[in-house]
């Protein structure tokens, strides 16, 4: 095949260093709006996106050029300077992040899962929803001192 094909979707969520409550409402919608930027500017289209005090969720398509890792990366260094930008002295997102497959029969239920995060956190914290998503997923063993630094 002499062309590359892929229609890989991720849900990526990360935090703020140490939980902090960094992400204020005034400034959530121009977050998301920036941070949808970033991922364009990657080629990798954000689908949704929505965010607490403490943390992020994004679903988007994976582009054909970039790693998640690279993903992660370029996201969380480009949107903390931003955040710096905006008065949020000290900004810094955790070290580690949660990247999943999503099968496209299921976007539509991912896409809902994360519209609804305001709703959802009314009972659950950040830490419970981690937990959540990774045993779903099929992570069963993974190191909490790291993935919460």
């Amino acid at each position: 095949m002499a062309q590359s094909l892929t229609q890989i979707y991720i849900h990526a969520v990360f935090g703020t260093k140490k939980r902090r409550h960094l992400i204020n409402e005034s400034i959530e919608e121009e977050f998301h709006k920036y941070m949808t930027g970033v991922f364009k500017g990657n080629d990798c289209p954000v689908l949704r996106i929505n965010s607490m005090p403490e943390h992020v969720h994004i679903i988007f398509r994976l582009s054909k050029q970039i790693s998640i890792a690279k993903a992660m990366e370029i996201s969380k260094k480009i949107s903390s300077k931003w955040f710096k930008t905006k008065g949020v002295k000290n900004f810094k997102w955790q070290a580690g992040y949660g990247a999943f497959s999503i099968s496209p029969s299921k976007l539509d239920v991912a896409i809902n899962y994360v519209k609804r995060q305001k709703e959802h956190h009314k009972k659950q914290t950040f830490k419970i929803e981690v937990a959540e998503l990774m045993r779903v997923n099929g992570i069963t063993e993974f190191s909490e001192e790291f993935f919460w630094v």
